[in-house]
């Protein structure tokens, strides 16, 4: 290998160097990080309970239960179907059972093994409570272990709980 192979190589290092270093210092001076060049503002969301209170006290349970149709729940529970079983007598799945799942405690189900969020929660599985939850698991209870992203519609959160209600030894009577 001759002295001119041995440059090129010595200067390719050399500029890569530079511009590794270069560009850290040119996006420093384009983005500067002085705080008096920030135009944002952080907003702090309330905590667990104070957004589930503000949920079930925004929703008409009966109106949103009103909108719902059973067959369409059956049709919208096939989202659900890959994890929990709704048959009576049926066994868990990746979820637990959810035959009389409506008004049970919730994380009562003995041979499956809840999040620690879910086994201490300590409410039941009201209309309010299958709602909020539906809206979207991880923020309803905190830390369990269900990696559902939750149904925004009204109408598909309804069907499903007039579904699951339905599936049940003694469906409850709608508020």
């Amino acid at each position: 290998m001759n002295s001119f192979e041995i440059n090129k190589i010595i200067t390719a290092i050399l500029v890569t160097v530079l511009v590794v270093f270069g560009i850290g210092k040119i996006s420093n001076i384009i983005f500067d990080k002085d705080d008096k060049n920030i135009v944002a503002y952080k907003v702090e969301a309330p905590e667990g309970t104070a957004v589930q209170a503000s949920i079930e006290s925004s929703v008409d349970i009966s109106a949103l239960l009103a909108m719902g149709d059973i067959t369409h729940g059956e049709k919208v529970y096939k989202k659900c179907k890959a994890c929990h079983s709704i048959k009576q007598g049926g066994g868990n799945k990746i979820g637990p059972a959810l035959w009389n799942v409506i008004f049970r405690p919730v994380g009562s189900i003995t041979d499956y093994k809840y999040s620690k969020a879910l086994s201490s929660y300590g409410k039941e599985w009201t209309w309010e409570e299958m709602n909020g939850f539906l809206i979207k698991p991880s923020t309803w209870i905190k830390g369990n272990k269900m990696g559902f992203a939750g149904l925004k519609n009204e109408k598909d959160r309804a069907s499903v709980i007039l579904y699951l209600n339905q599936n049940s030894d003694s469906p409850k009577p709608l508020p």
